[in-house]
């Protein structure tokens, strides 16, 4: 099931796959967690959270029209694979297409750009790093 949920819901997934469980929760929290139109999904396998994203408003240089910034997507360990990334991408992208909004973007991990791929984004970056964290591509997904 997929829930609206809180910014605060999300850190102990973010910390425990993004960050290989090294920071504190506050240390995993995203500037705009908290902006007045950000939100935040999580698919739930009964009563546990298996799979978070995070859609801030944002756009993308170069890119016109209304824009989120997905953050923060992770799985963890052992709900990989079963297809909850693909839901929450695609009810995003509804909800999103509801709201009038454009266009979707992402700093996809490498070894993640396949995933995204397979939900409809593409790459429109070269490859590049951010420090500590490793190889990514910004990629896109026009809703609208």
């Amino acid at each position: 099931m997929i829930k609206f949920i809180t910014a605060d819901d999300v850190l102990p997934i973010r910390n425990q796959v993004l960050r290989e469980g090294k920071l504190t929760l506050d240390e995993c929290r995203f500037p705009n967690d908290d902006a007045d139109e950000a939100f935040h999904l999580g698919y739930y396998k009964d009563e546990e959270l298996a799979c978070i994203a995070s859609f801030h408003p944002k756009g993308y240089e170069g890119y016109e029209g209304k824009a989120y910034q997905l953050r923060g997507m992770a799985t963890t360990e052992q709900y990989r694979g079963k297809g909850y990334g693909n839901m929450l991408v695609n009810f995003a992208i509804t909800y999103l297409r509801g709201q009038g909004v454009n266009y979707v973007w992402c700093n996809a991990r490498k070894k993640a750009v396949p995933f995204y791929l397979g939900v409809g984004f593409e790459i429109i970056s070269p490859e590049f790093e951010v420090p500590g964290i490793g190889p990514h591509h910004v990629m896109y997904v026009k809703i609208r």
